[in-house]
């Protein structure tokens, strides 16, 4: 299902909750979302926790991820990552992660985004730039 340029968020959870990993195994929530542009949010939990207890790499990549596949469907067609860089700056203290998704350049056939991930309090955690393809 594509989403139009003005999707609800009601539509947009319609179709991205259906990602049961990044929803059900790792708890990610969509807060807002459109094109080119989408925030989540996961409430940390002790599934997301390594064995040194601070949040897996692994944990935060997911959040970005999904936050990038929904600025990046919304409005446009079908698109999907081809390539990724995440930088992480340092381990949280907080209770929650927020990703917030952003198109730095749209092509016809590429897109280029950046996902800044901050913890609850204002700390900067991580940073994934990508490149996305249209495929549709």
């Amino acid at each position: 299902m594509q989403l139009g340029e003005n999707a609800t968020l009601e539509e947009i959870e319609q179709v991205f909750n259906r990602d049961r990993f990044a929803t059900q195994a790792a708890s990610c929530r969509i807060v807002e979302g459109g094109r080119g542009h989408a925030v989540c949010e996961m409430v940390l939990q002790d599934k997301h926790r390594n064995g040194m207890d601070n949040v897996m790499g692994g944990a935060i990549f997911t959040l970005s991820d999904f936050a990038l596949a929904i600025a990046s469907n919304v409005g446009q067609p079908p698109t999907v990552s081809v390539s990724h860089s995440m930088d992480f700056f340092r381990a949280t203290k907080g209770t929650k992660l927020i990703a917030t998704a952003r198109c730095d350049k749209e092509g016809r056939s590429l897109a280029f985004f950046t996902v800044d991930v901050v913890d609850d309090l204002g700390k900067s955690i991580a940073r994934m730039t990508a490149v996305s393809s249209r495929v549709g």
